[in-house]
């Protein structure tokens, strides 16, 4: 691998030596061009290309795309001129297939490849300089520089009912005095991807970010903006914590009625038709755009609040308080067990217990893992099926209060991980601004593989979900106290913790990032901006990795169903590929950086998926 200089960056003292994924030179081919002064190669979704990258000189003949049905999958063009070209457009032609079956030319999607200037290295994986993370649609012509790389993001929505085989087409390129006809080639498998994952998500969202920086002030105008990130979020296999933001529970506290609660104790009884203590819930806008998100963006989790929890984080925490009472009060008591138990039979009801958790409470400090604790057994012994999600290691202290264990890659031990899972817990995990190298992460300057090679290493650590703390840290008002931050132009996470304005302490670039709002609203438009938010890098990745995940899981299923029907040496070998090969992960820190092993094996794997479905 090639070797870079970083200087600059805010964690090393002096300039050091160190590798770098932006300079790696070993990969791509080479494709014909009609025009010596425009050179065009391609390469794996999973590289970061620079903008100087040599062009390769291995050859190759077309683009290739394997994909399943219902699968989106990329790779990416690049033109490389040696003169400047103005009036630049790509578009694709559509495929023709086995027995004239055609891939519609909507089905494949071009985007630019956009780069931040990285001043701050995250670490010393990264180094100073342009790399590439925004993929902008291409919504008119463009101007290309000379002796740059501009790599196209090429991306194929294999449809549904789409016939198994290999389809051809091309991507047709022009610009002032440029034209040309790139091969493109896609092998469909004979299988279908569900459109819900198994690997469960739980992501953060900010709506009031996009509303600042789109400018959005009418209902009207919020919610169809909103709208397109939330599609955005579902057709990248994404669940937010909160899947239907701005939809509300209604509740009211009420007074028994002078007919109800015959059953209970008399001084209950009389006590509720005292003082209201009684929730009553409205249900009904909250349900209609829950039914939406489970029915059509396929959700997999929701944060559910219970209040008279308490709640707080690793610095500080509040104690449990419900209406006017406090913890040991009879009407706190009665209070907090009507509305958990209210809850939980609503979404017992409703089918969605099981997608439920709280999540009161994130990374407490050893001091307070007793509070934690206690207040998740509270839970536990009104409302046992709501999960109980906490984002901390697996620690003797806590065992009993959550049933969703959520620590830190870098913290996660694997024997306390399966003791838990034998006692019928949950492990996810999750990645923010720790850990950094050599751990996988969300950095901007790190490999590409790293967030596709995070959902491997989940499989091989049988790590069910996943956890990140949000997706639109645009700014933070501790960096940027006088203007909002432009994050095509400054692509760090800043700390958002309420120390001085203006004192920057670095989270790590493209930390909180995994979508951008459109190129007209990156320093917050003056005027509404409808348009879609803009695609990412890190986010394509991480749909990938989703996806390996699901090959493997419907593997597992499959072989689960037919495995005492085949021969011992089929079922052998194909129980074989759901174990991750140590060229794509050992463990948590040794990995690859190339994104070659990842897709030989999950060749493999679908392979396998046809042969078993074929039988």
């Amino acid at each position: 691998m090639a070797a870079c200089l970083m200087a600059g960056c805010a964690s090393l003292a002096g300039a050091v030596e160190v590798e770098c994924i932006l300079f790696e030179e070993a990969y791509g081919e080479r494709l014909a061009s009609p025009d010596p002064a425009v050179a065009l190669w391609w390469a794996s979704s999973g590289w970061k290309v620079s903008q100087t990258r040599p062009v390769p000189s291995r050859k190759g003949r077309a683009l290739e795309i394997r994909a399943a049905r219902n699968e989106a999958e990329a790779a990416q063009l690049v033109v490389c001129p040696t003169r400047a070209l103005d009036g630049f457009t790509a578009k694709a032609s559509s495929l023709t297939g086995p027995d004239g079956a055609v891939l519609p030319a909507e089905a494949v999607e071009i985007l630019r490849v956009r780069y931040v200037y990285v001043e701050f290295p995250t670490d010393a994986w990264g180094a100073q300089g342009m790399w590439p993370d925004p993929l902008p649609p291409i919504t008119a012509p463009i101007a290309l520089e000379a002796d740059k790389n501009q790599p196209l993001w090429v991306r194929v929505d294999v449809p549904r009912d789409a016939a198994p085989g290999d389809y051809t087409g091309v991507i047709m390129l022009e610009a002032d005095g440029f034209a040309a006809q790139v091969p493109l080639h896609v092998h469909v498998y004979a299988f279908e991807l569900p459109d819900r994952m198994t690997c469960t998500t739980a992501f953060g969202f900010d709506a009031g970010a996009v509303f600042h920086y789109q400018a959005l002030e009418t209902p009207g105008d919020r919610e169809t903006v909103l709208n397109k990130y939330l599609d955005y979020f579902a057709d990248n296999h994404i669940t937010l914590y909160d899947p239907v933001p701005g939809h509300e529970i209604k509740m009211e506290w009420v007074k028994l009625g002078e007919n109800e609660g015959e059953d209970l104790d008399p001084a209950v009884r009389a006590l509720l038709q005292e003082k209201a203590l009684t929730p009553r819930f409205d249900w009904s806008d909250w349900d209609a755009a829950m039914e939406s998100a489970v029915r059509d963006r396929h959700i997999t989790t929701f944060r559910i609040g219970i209040p008279g929890l308490g709640g707080g984080t690793y610095g500080g925490h509040s104690e449990p308080a419900l209406l006017d009472y406090r913890l040991g009060d009879p009407e706190f008591e009665l209070a907090f067990t009507a509305y958990a138990q209210a809850v939980e039979a609503h979404l017992r009801d409703k089918g969605w217990l099981d997608m439920s958790y709280v999540y009161f409470f994130d990374e407490p400090n050893p001091k307070q893992y007793e509070f934690v604790r206690d207040q998740f057994i509270r839970l536990k012994n009104v409302a046992p099926g709501i999960g109980r999600m906490l984002t901390e290691k697996i620690d003797p202290k806590l065992i009993g209060g959550p049933n969703i264990w959520c620590p830190m890659t870098s913290t996660y031990n694997h024997d306390d991980a399966e003791a838990r899972r034998a006692a019928g817990e949950t492990i996810w995990w999750y990645i923010c601004t720790v850990p950094k190298r050599p751990f996988a992460g969300m950095f901007i300057d790190h490999p590409g593989t790293d967030l596709r090679i995070w959902l491997w290493q989940t499989w091989q650590y049988d790590v069910t979900g996943l956890l990140f703390w949000t997706t639109t840290l645009w700014s933070t008002s501790v960096a940027y106290p006088d203007h909002p931050q432009n994050p095509y132009e400054d692509p760090m996470g800043w700390k958002s913790n309420p120390y001085v304005d203006g004192a920057r302490e670095p989270w790590g670039n493209g930390d909180g990032r995994f979508v951008y709002p459109p190129e007209a609203a990156g320093g917050v438009a003056t005027e509404p901006i409808l348009d879609d938010p803009v695609a990412c890098y890190r986010m394509e990745m991480l749909r990938d990795g989703i996806e390996d995940y699901e090959y493997l899981a419907m593997l597992e299923r499959l072989l689960e169903d037919e495995g005492n029907e085949l021969p011992a040496r089929m079922k052998r070998r194909y129980q074989k590929l759901l174990a991750v090969p140590g060229e794509i992960s050992t463990d948590l820190t040794t990995y690859t950086k190339d994104p070659a092993p990842i897709e030989k094996h999950r060749d493999k794997v679908a392979r396998a998926i046809e042969a078993l479905l074929a039988r």
